[in-house]
């Protein structure tokens, strides 16, 4: 028999990520949106554009947004009857909102909505509207009356904090060594630290060891190689 220790292999199992304000890592880049949302529902504005870079956590506020407000999520490529009834009844939001397909119309008849009502709509976008490319005037007018907040690259500290937390929502200890070591050499965007802690949690079980600077040197070097699928 071969006295090599035998490999692990890790489960698929699904590790929640914690969307609550609670597990909100606040830092410089996204302070000001952190505290629109802790404001709402006193806001400059019944319409409040989030923008900023993917991977910034644009999403991950508009999904704490809802949960404190209640808001309904609308899909920006249908904004029809049934989203200006949603939008007539409380908050609403719309997820990237420049993605593609914007239903122009519907939107102008959300915001029209939203404003009678005494409601709130939040839009994320990468881009300030103005860059849209919207072709309704009266669309075009209307986002120019919204109040936009603008949402940083990941800083230093707000990747450590977020990787930090990953890593304690799988319930695995890091040393923060290791965690730096991320900092620096990971894109500065909250989605590739997800996909890099667990890619290092699947390799820290197989391999049942911790995970050390070596095993984050080999995961960061999958991830600049466009591996970036766990296998």
């Amino acid at each position: 028999m071969s006295g090599n220790k035998p490999r692990q292999l890790p489960l698929d199992l699904v590790h929640a990520e914690g969307r609550s304000r609670d597990d909100l890592v606040v830092s410089v880049a996204n302070m000001d949106a952190v505290s629109l949302i802790d404001r709402w529902p006193d806001w400059p504005s019944p319409v409040v554009v989030l923008a900023g870079p993917a991977g910034a956590g644009k999403s991950h506020l508009g999904a704490i947004w809802c949960e404190i407000s209640a808001a309904r999520s609308l899909s920006r490529q249908d904004l029809g009857a049934e989203a200006v009834d949603a939008a007539t009844a409380g908050p609403v939001f719309v997820d990237d909102a420049d993605a593609g397909g914007l239903d122009e119309s519907g939107l102008f008849h959300v915001i029209n909505a939203v404003r009678a009502a005494g409601t709130h709509l939040m839009l994320t976008s990468r881009r300030f509207p103005g860059a849209w490319g919207v072709k309704l005037p009266d669309l075009a007018s209307r986002l120019k009356a919204a109040a936009t907040v603008e949402i940083r690259e990941p800083d230093d500290v707000l990747l450590a904090g977020v990787i930090t937390k990953l890593f304690a929502d799988r319930q695995v200890e890091v040393e923060p060594h290791v965690v730096q070591y991320l900092v620096r050499r990971i894109e500065r965007s909250l989605s590739t630290a997800i996909r890099v802690v667990q890619r290092l949690d699947a390799a820290a079980l197989e391999q049942q060891s911790r995970i050390t600077r070596a095993m984050a040197a080999e995961a960061v070097s999958a991830l600049d190689e466009g591996q970036g699928e766990l296998f």
